[in-house]
């Protein structure tokens, strides 16, 4: 187990950016300060053969200049809030409209655009990086002060494990995720991929993609990955592709910490997806409600790594999160977390090459 730091870029007002790499005897990771992104996952099939399963860009500029969120920790409410805006006490917050009249992954100032404090860490069980914010109160249109801290673990069996933890001095809604995409063949379409999913339901959603409120069962339609298939199988019947919030078996209507997690010993298996040419595969555990199965439906035209243009259905992404605009969903399980508590909220991903 081996780990490193070095020097990835400097912000133009002279800070530097590290960049953290950790490794087992079969695959290595790296992530950066900048976003507290992870920006490469390296699977060794072989001494001839490496395969980086995640979609991103070579360089810290790269990273500045996208607005996408490549690898990246989203927060402080990933996904949707609704006409950008909700309440907390019967005290309104207005936030930023940055996806029509919504807000999206926390406005036009994500967490993404911004730098984190990183360390290594290292034992001989795991290998990782720690990063550390805090959030003031009033970023981004967001009540109360929150200290979060992103840890990613590497283990000698190849599972990559993310925590995310926050606590607040005021009521405020919480949801941490990390952005990555994902290629098991580390190019090309995605829509040969297979997923297999334990998940019965997903979030019905308006136009806009906000939902509505309602859980659909997926069976016989569209959304169903019950049973194992190719991404690209019914992908032609849901508009330009998937972008939608499935229930996981942590879901619990009358579990009231269900969508802002207090502990996290207790995981499900989400979902496995498989590359057949290069035999990889990709299990996701996690003690999230709800995942956004996301398949890069907008990425057409990024020049990623090492030049590689990137196209439509090129990466997946598997976004573990509470339910989309629960801050104004009631029925939904709360996503506020309260002063004296802490969240904490675990996902990995094992990888099998």
């Amino acid at each position: 187990m081996k780990a490193k730091k070095q020097k990835f870029g400097v912000l133009c007002d002279g800070t530097k950016v590290n960049l953290f790499t950790f490794s087992n005897d079969k695959m290595s990771v790296s992530c950066t300060e900048y976003g507290a992104s992870l920006t490469s996952i390296v699977l060794e099939k072989n001494k001839n053969k490496k395969i980086d399963v995640l979609f991103g860009f070579s360089t810290f500029e790269g990273y500045i200049n996208s607005n996408a969120c490549y690898g990246s920790i989203v927060g402080r409410f990933a996904n949707r809030i609704g006409n950008a805006s909700f309440s907390v006490n019967g005290e309104k917050y207005n936030l930023d409209k940055n996806d029509t009249k919504n807000t999206l992954h926390g406005g036009f100032d994500g967490y993404h655009k911004m730098l984190w404090k990183g360390e290594l860490i290292k034992n001989r069980n795991f290998v990782g990086a720690k990063f550390k914010k805090f959030s003031p109160d009033g970023e981004q249109g967001m009540p109360g002060n929150v200290e979060l801290e992103v840890t990613y673990l590497l283990d000698k069996n190849n599972n990559l494990t993310c925590f995310y933890t926050a606590k607040t001095d005021k009521a405020t809604p919480i949801n941490i995720t990390n952005h990555a995409y994902f290629n098991l063949a580390g190019k090309g379409t995605i829509l040969n991929h297979t997923v297999k999913m334990n998940s019965t339901k997903v979030l019905e959603v308006n136009d806009k993609l906000i939902p509505t409120g309602k859980l659909l069962d997926v069976a016989d339609t569209p959304f169903d990955f019950t049973t194992e298939k190719s991404i690209g199988k019914d992908i032609k019947e849901v508009g330009s592709g998937y972008d939608h919030c499935y229930v996981t078996e942590m879901y619990n209507p009358d579990d009231e910490h269900c969508g802002c997690p207090l502990d996290d010993s207790d995981l499900v298996e989400f979902c496995k997806v498989k590359e057949l040419e290069n035999d990889v595969e990709m299990q996701v555990f996690t003690n999230m409600e709800g995942c956004q199965f996301y398949t890069g439906n907008h990425i057409k035209g990024t020049v990623g790594k090492n030049g590689q243009v990137y196209k439509s259905h090129d990466a997946f992404c598997l976004e573990t999160q509470c339910f989309p605009d629960t801050p104004n969903k009631p029925e939904f399980p709360t996503c506020v977390l309260q002063p004296g508590q802490l969240m904490k909220a675990k996902t990995i991903y094992s990888f099998n090459f």
